[in-house]
């Protein structure tokens, strides 16, 4: 009975949080932010249990890493709820206003979605970020996370919830799920009448799971299989500096390059300097048949490599016949997630840009850039692969609808 009680106290709040002033909304997020950093200490320590298990379980170290709460990630949860702060609230936007021959007035208004179910894995910041754009744009939040996270994202909802209703936001506004069965997605994610959208936000298995099932409307949050393609024509230093980067700065998450694609002509110098690098940062290569002709050492890849998003050191590399053969690898086997090409052509930068079919496309860039907080959204709610309502990282305008107002003087339709 958790997932319905929680998500009807959820629905009892949205009409109420949804005309809460921007005023009133942002001395909340200030108000959760001091909390983060007030109670770090015990933020910590509930998280330390987390690790313990996922350490205990021998899960993989880039899992870890995403599970892992210290100071610094703290504060940056901190941060990020300010500059949700800061940002112009969408709520109330008079986005188009038109007068009819018969003298209607009608306009377009951005209003909240309602109640939004997040379903998410591992990464504990997700609670903070969730909480603060829903909390902004007037929408209330029935939060799921994963077991592997659960003594940290009860600690995180303890503090921000405290401090929020302590500043005006309605009770049941922040509902956060402690049943991590499997049950308790299948539950929230068939709450028609309770909960107004869901947005999975995690690995290929989840994501499918809850498309396949939900009655609820989905935003999907997709797999991120992301690719750099080197061009022939290129700044070596350039490229390796963003190959390292997009692969290795932080695996676990899904703007991590997981493809390499390198022009056939430039292989034999750049992709032996590019695999040490990598090599040096642990990371196992999985080559095509050229690749090991070039860089013998490396692993042979599979046909399953090419669609695999590793979130791990791993990285598959493969040597291409140009940008047209790389346009074609990345569109049959990419994700629709983020994709970077190297090159100092203009005319291959801007046919990649207008070819590739992805929410982010990048030239001379890395793919990790890909991310709510560096888009200056603050946080988000998860990076939106589809192409209905919101694609690419999901801030504050996506979590919104429209809604008709419409201003008459007696008119009747004859």
């Amino acid at each position: 009975m958790e997932v319905a009680k929680k998500a009807k106290l959820a629905k009892e709040a949205s009409q109420n949080l949804a005309v809460l002033s921007s005023a009133q909304k942002d001395k909340a997020l200030e108000a959760m932010a001091c909390a983060l950093e007030s109670n770090m200490s015990m933020l910590i320590d509930e998280n330390k249990l987390d690790v313990s298990m996922a350490e205990e379980k021998q899960r993989p170290r880039a899992l870890i890493d995403r599970l892992i709460l210290n100071e610094e990630r703290i504060k940056a949860m901190a941060q990020g709820l300010r500059v949700i702060k800061s940002l112009p609230d969408p709520v109330g936007e008079v986005i188009s206003q038109w007068k009819r021959p018969n003298g209607l007035e009608i306009g377009q208004k951005r209003v909240p979605l309602g109640v939004v179910g997040i379903i998410y894995e591992s990464r504990p910041n997700v609670t903070a970020d969730a909480i603060g754009l829903c909390i902004k744009t007037g929408n209330t939040v029935v939060l799921r996370g994963s077991s592997e996270a659960i003594h940290s994202n009860k600690a995180i909802v303890k503090v921000m919830t405290a401090a929020a209703y302590n500043f005006g936001i309605p009770h049941g506004a922040i509902q956060l799920i402690e049943d991590t069965s499997r049950e308790s997605v299948q539950e929230l994610i068939r709450l028609n009448g309770l909960v107004d959208v869901v947005i999975p936000r995690g690995g290929a298995g989840l994501i499918k799971t809850v498309i396949e099932n939900a009655t609820v409307p989905v935003i999907e949050t997709g797999v991120g299989n992301c690719h750099v393609y080197v061009d022939r024509e290129c700044d070596h230093d350039m490229a390796v500096d963003i190959i390292v980067n997009a692969k290795t700065q932080r695996p676990g998450v899904c703007n991590a390059a997981e493809t390499l694609l390198v022009d056939k002509g430039i292989a034999e110098e750049i992709l032996p300097r590019v695999i040490e690098k990598l090599k040096e940062k642990d990371v196992e290569i999985r080559g095509c048949e050229r690749t090991l002709e070039i860089v013998p050492q490396v692993k042979a890849a599979s046909l399953d490599d090419w669609s695999t998003e590793y979130l791990d050191y791993i990285l598959a590399v493969k040597v291409v016949d140009g940008i047209d053969d790389a346009i074609e690898h990345i569109n049959k086997y990419g994700s629709g997630h983020s994709e970077a090409i190297v090159t100092s052509n203009y005319f291959n930068a801007e046919k990649f840009l207008n070819y590739v079919d992805a929410a982010a496309v990048y030239v001379n860039a890395s793919t990790r850039f890909t991310d709510g907080g560096e888009f200056g959204f603050g946080a988000e709610m998860g990076i939106s692969t589809q192409k209905l309502h919101a694609r690419g990282p999901m801030g504050l305008k996506e979590l919104t609808t429209v809604k008709y107002i419409i201003r008459g003087q007696g008119q009747v339709r004859e």
